[in-house]
């Protein structure tokens, strides 16, 4: 982990998941992430500009810091989601400078998607 150039950034999250296949299989449809695995414990995620890991290395901590992912198309990014097995915890509201809504992954995890149209 960690790039020259990339200092004080966000380099890497990691969930903590009780399927790998399963968040796999989720991130894979909802966002269309690529993975590589490195054992049968951790798989490295990239979504072509950020990297990060799925583990069963450790407890599920719900909660925590909220990730936030970016969509041109807010409505069509929410339709993919709820067809991974997302369910919509936060429906599509207004904040200054774009909208946003909040879903669970399978494991619990609550993150968001935003759009600034």
């Amino acid at each position: 982990m960690g790039a020259t150039g990339n200092d004080r950034r966000i380099d890497n999250i990691e969930f903590n998941v009780s399927d790998i296949a399963r968040s796999r299989d989720f991130y894979g449809k909802a966002f269309g992430w690529s993975f590589t695995e490195y054992g049968p414990t951790y798989c490295e995620f990239t979504d072509g500009r950020l990297t990060g890991g799925l583990t069963t290395g450790g407890p599920i901590k719900p909660g925590g810091p909220l990730v936030i992912l970016y969509a041109d198309d807010l409505a069509a990014t929410q339709k993919r989601i709820e067809q991974a097995g997302a369910r919509i915890v936060k429906p599509v509201f207004e904040f200054p400078g774009g909208r946003r809504f909040h879903f669970e992954d399978p494991d619990g995890y609550e993150l968001a998607v935003w759009s600034a149209n």
